[in-house]
Parts: C-alpha cells; structure tokens; sequence
C-alpha cells in the first residue's frame, strides 16, 4: 500500500495507543487465571491478534469488545491443541514457547520466515539440557515437554523476552525457580513490567539487585481487571513531531513506567542541541525514529547497534538506505552507526521503502512531514499501530 505524505503544519492532540508490551503480559497472566479476567487497552494490531491466538491455542476463550478484552483462563497443562500461530509477533513467540512445554503434547510454533530466523538459542538450551524436543522446521518450531523448575543461567544481554517468557511458566511448576542473569543485563526496565503484571495477577517474583529472579513454584494465577498503559513506544512518533516543530501533544503517557522506551522523553531533546553519542543497548525499538530525528537536526552517533540486525528487518541497513533518499549519510558499522545530517533534507525522488518494518514506516512517515513524498510498504504498521495513518491525516488537517 502506498501513501503520500503531504509537507506542511501538522498540529493536534494525540492519545497514545495502548502499549503492546503492557498488552501482552497482562493478556498473557489473564490467560493463565483461574476465572474470568478483564483487560482493557488492547489494540486490534496483528501482534494481540497473535497473543490471543495464542491465548485460545491454550485453552482459554476470550471475547473482545472495543479495545477490552474478557478472558476465562485455562491450564496450560491440560491444553489440546497443537498450532500455536504467532504471526510476525517476537514477544509472542518468546512469552509462549515456555508455556507450551509445560504440557507433554507436542506444539507447534508458527510465524514469518522473519520472526523464525530470530535467535533461540536459550530456549534450544534449556531444552536440550533437559532433553526435550526442539526442533527448527521450515515452517515453524516443534517442541515437546514436560519442563521442569530449578536453576537457570542466561545471558542477560539477550532480549528480555526470554527471562519474561520463563517467568510466565515457572512459577506454575512444583519447584522453585532462580533464574541467574548474567551481567550485563539489557532491558531490566521489561523485566520489571513483567514483575508487576504477575503481581497484579497474584502470582510472586523477586528481581534482586544481584540480578536474580526468584520465582517460588506451585502457584497459581487469579483473575484481575486490569487496564494497560499508553505506550511510549509508538508515541515516539509524534513525540518526534513534535521535537521538530510539529504543535503536537500527546496525551495518555504515565510518566512512572517500566517501558524502557520512555527514554525517548530525554533523549529527543539531546537531538536537537548538539550531535550527541546515544547508546541504545535498552532501547532498540527507539533506533529508527532516533535515527530520523537526528537526520533532520544536528546528527548523531549511535552505539550498542548490533541487535537492530535481527529485527523484523535489518534496521540499520533499512534506515541506511531510506536516508539516503533525502540527502543523509549514514555509516553502519558493526556495533556502531552514524548519521551525517545534511545541511537542509531533499525531498526524496524515489519511493520510500518500508522493508515490511512498521518502525522503519512510521520513521521515514515522520522525516516525510518535512519533505513531503511517497511511501510504499505502508500496511506494516498493522504490527503494532493499525490506526497510525488515520491520525497522521487528522493532525495533517489540524482536527
């Protein structure tokens, strides 16, 4: 799908869509509940469509109204079924795949050819130490358990996903449960959030200043009503805007949040007085829209970059190349990328490019506020912000 993107003023209050990482865990928990539980701010992107697929692959069965969600909880022990379809979605795939081999009935895990080249490798471990099955195939992953509780020591510069998704099972097995993180940690702030959704379901774990996760066995999730937060993620977006003269708000943000996208708060406005040094190590998602901004102010050089590889597409490469479109270098290295901010962007005179990655539409959508211009691949923001044009177009005419 292409859409022109007109130059010009664009003013308005935005309400920031729910966040899809609070989203998840909260679906996830009420799931797993013993009872009926109510989650309201959850979006109709493809990645909670995946969540709730996911949800009834388990067992459970949920009605959606709006943006709220009722779900009566199931065992995972007990599930039936085999297909587990987590479309594009990594947080899905990681939060599930634990939860899937508390049962001993074979599951299978599907999703793009992109999501199913992502890393594994802690998940394969797990299972091989305890020799169960895990197995790539082209389409999806097959697996088999029963897992079992005990110790476990990760690599904590991995994505918090995997922590995240063992924290969801463990604590329903008879034992009790350490997970080890060794340093250094990425994304504590994630873990946290997972922290807090399990305690609003009744369900105890500790993250210690050591860098442990204490996760006690033979508990049992209870069922809650509970609202996710805005999410600082995709508010990047017109907070980026905004930093560029654009007379947006954005409303609906919680200041005191475990997101560690709310970074974006101190770091846009670095952009925009010097070329500043940015490490992006607990910020990934952040990388695109950083990358735009700072191509339009004074540059910027961004370090701990190697995780934008494995992305829904190579970020850093995508950026690199759609940049190039309106007149900005951009060096990528192998831990490191650098962005030359022109004197003044060109309009670009070719199509701008998505790369199916609804972080590089909605980045390159921002910088073409400015320039004006055209942008294919535009359906990819269906990921995460399905409605993200729609109000791009009502700011456009000041509604």
């Amino acid at each position: 799908m292409e859409i022109e993107i007109k130059k010009g003023r664009y003013r308005g209050v935005v309400p920031a869509p729910p966040s899809k990482s609070d989203a998840h865990r909260l679906l996830i928990c009420g799931g797993l509940s013993e009872g009926t539980s109510v989650i309201h701010g959850v979006s109709d992107s493809e990645d909670m469509k995946a969540t709730l697929d996911c949800l009834a692959a388990l067992g459970a069965v949920y009605e959606k109204t709006g943006d709220t969600v009722t779900v009566e909880g199931a065992s995972p022990f007990l599930r039936e079924k085999e297909l587990f379809p987590c479309r594009e979605s990594g947080s899905t795939l990681r939060f599930f795949l634990p939860l899937c081999l508390l049962s001993e009935r074979r599951a299978f895990m599907t999703g793009s050819p992109t999501l199913l080249s992502r890393p594994l490798d802690v998940y394969e471990e797990i299972c091989l130490g305890q020799g169960l099955l895990f197995e790539r195939e082209e389409e999806g992953l097959l697996l088999q358990g029963p897992l079992s509780g005990g110790a476990f020591k990760i690599p904590g510069g991995i994505s918090s996903q995997f922590v995240s998704g063992l924290m969801f099972a463990l604590p329903l097995l008879e034992d009790y449960s350490l997970l080890e993180l060794i340093p250094p940690v990425a994304s504590r702030s994630y873990i946290d959030m997972t922290v807090d959704a399990l305690g609003k379901f009744g369900v105890r774990a500790e993250l210690t200043e050591e860098n442990s996760v204490i996760l006690p066995g033979k508990q049992k999730y209870h069922p809650a009503e509970v609202t996710a937060e805005g999410d600082w993620s995709n508010a990047a977006f017109f907070l980026a805007m905004e930093a560029l003269g654009q007379d947006i708000t954005v409303t609906g943000l919680d200041r005191e949040t475990y997101q560690g996208d709310a970074v974006v708060k101190r770091l846009l406005p670095r952009l925009g007085r010097y070329r500043p040094t940015v490490d992006i190590e607990n910020c990934p998602d952040l990388a695109p829209v950083l990358m735009a901004v700072s191509a339009a102010m004074n540059g910027a050089d961004f370090v701990n970059t190697d995780r934008l590889k494995i992305k829904e597409s190579d970020r850093g490469q995508a950026m690199a190349e759609e940049l190039a479109k309106f007149g900005v270098r951009v060096t990528v290295g192998d831990n490191v990328i650098s962005v030359d901010a022109p004197r003044e962007l060109r309009t670009p005179k070719e199509k701008i490019n998505g790369h199916n990655d609804h972080r590089i539409v909605m980045a390159c959508a921002v910088l073409l506020t400015l320039t004006g211009g055209v942008l294919e691949g535009a359906e990819a923001v269906r990921k995460s912000y399905p409605d993200f044009f729609s109000e791009l177009l009502r700011l456009r005419d000041g509604e």
